[in-house]
């Protein structure tokens, strides 16, 4: 089993909480890091039928049979027994009793804010990262190869192809969670719309050319974008509010979370089509910088990653929060690295000026070295880039 780096934090956060709750994609491996780490305690799944039933309709009896805690899956199925939790845990007064986990945020988070707020820590946990894999030699030696296969723990434990496994994923759980939470019939439409979707990963999200191109609404868009953010499939990174007394883009830019799931959206059926694919830069910079949230999230701490663009066309890739200054990293997919691979952070870096600390360029190859002083950085290390 591969050990995850989440697994340290959950642990300092049950010292000081009576409930951790692990938020993330379906399929990242909540269920096996919880298990895990309370490998002594009971667990129930309220995916189960049964279990949420009895969770409903005696919530205090269903409680009761965890006298010392437990792991309780997927309590965004019942969130009517979080108001009892609050109960048992403020009656009890011990620390690190349960693990929640939970693989939406509307429902989960809405629930929380209300009924256990004080009383739970969150955890985000994400796919595989590069770190963790790398430890368990498990790491692809070639970047197209991660491109294509991504992250999602299942094709690393597995005799499956990821075309295999990204169809059945996205039948079994994307699309059941869109009929769950907007009640859709005809998919037709979605399944187009998360494919364009995959096609402006990396690029400024606009919300009207999407609409026109997928022959929905403004507000559809808004409303579906929403709800592929909840299910951990997309994120939106902001441009940094810090304008330098520079005009702005004030559109995000679109990105998944596993850039596996976004080149199977594509089309791409093989590693070897990456090589040659035009959106090639787009999905190693997705992938880049998901791997950057991962560092951060499995710390426990808020990602606080933006982009700056100015209406000029300069821009830094990440501008990354850190020790109270701001961190740009540059992403390039090639191997090769030439003069103007280094031009837009030293742009930035001529208007931030003393704001800025440790410009980074992070590129398709695997050496690291200083050049011109900045921070050479190759895929491999993509985990240590933030620490």
């Amino acid at each position: 089993m591969i050990v995850r780096d989440a697994e340290k934090t959950c642990h300092h956060l049950l010292r000081g909480f009576p409930i951790v709750t692990i938020t993330g994609p379906r399929q990242s491996g909540k269920t096996t890091l919880a298990k895990t780490i309370f490998a002594d305690k009971p667990y129930t799944s309220l995916e189960d039928p049964d279990t949420r039933l009895f969770a409903q309709e005696d919530p205090r009896s269903f409680l009761e049979r965890f006298p010392n805690g437990a792991v309780l899956d997927e309590i965004q199925r019942c969130p009517h027994l979080l108001s009892y939790l609050q109960t048992t845990v403020d009656a009890d007064g011990r620390m690190g009793l349960f693990i929640l986990t939970g693989s939406q945020q509307f429902g989960l988070l809405s629930g929380i804010s209300q009924s256990l707020a004080g009383r739970t820590a969150f955890l985000e946990l994400l796919p595989f990262s590069l770190n963790e894999l790398a430890r368990s030699s498990k790491l692809s030696p070639a970047p197209d190869t991660m491109l294509f296969t991504g992250c999602y723990p299942p094709l690393y434990d597995r005799d499956i192809a990821p075309q295999s496994w990204f169809s059945a994923y996205t039948t079994a759980y994307i699309e059941r969670d869109v009929r769950q939470m907007l009640k859709i019939h005809e998919l037709d439409n979605f399944q187009r719309f998360i494919r364009l979707c995959a096609g402006r990963t990396g690029q400024l999200l606009n919300y009207s050319s999407l609409a026109t191109e997928c022959g929905i609404t403004h507000n559809t868009v808004k409303s579906w974008l929403s709800v592929l953010e909840a299910s951990y499939i997309v994120f939106l990174l902001r441009p940094h509010h810090n304008n330098f007394k520079k005009r702005l883009v004030k559109m995000p830019k679109l990105y998944f979370y596993d850039v596996g799931l976004a080149s199977w959206l594509l089309g791409i059926r093989a590693p070897e089509q990456i090589e040659t694919h035009p959106l090639r830069g787009s999905l190693f910079e997705t992938f880049v910088i998901a791997e950057l949230m991962k560092s951060r999230l499995n710390n426990g701490d808020r990602p606080d990653l933006f982009f700056w663009r100015d209406s000029n066309g300069n821009e830094v890739d990440v501008i990354a929060e850190k020790n109270g200054k701001l961190m740009p990293i540059e992403i390039k997919s090639g191997k090769t690295l030439t003069k103007e691979s280094f031009s837009s952070l030293k742009k930035w870096l001529s208007i931030a000026k003393d704001t800025g600390v440790a410009p980074t360029l992070l590129y398709g190859g695997e050496e690291n070295y200083r050049r011109q002083d900045i921070n050479i950085m190759g895929w491999r290390n993509i985990g240590d880039v933030l620490i």
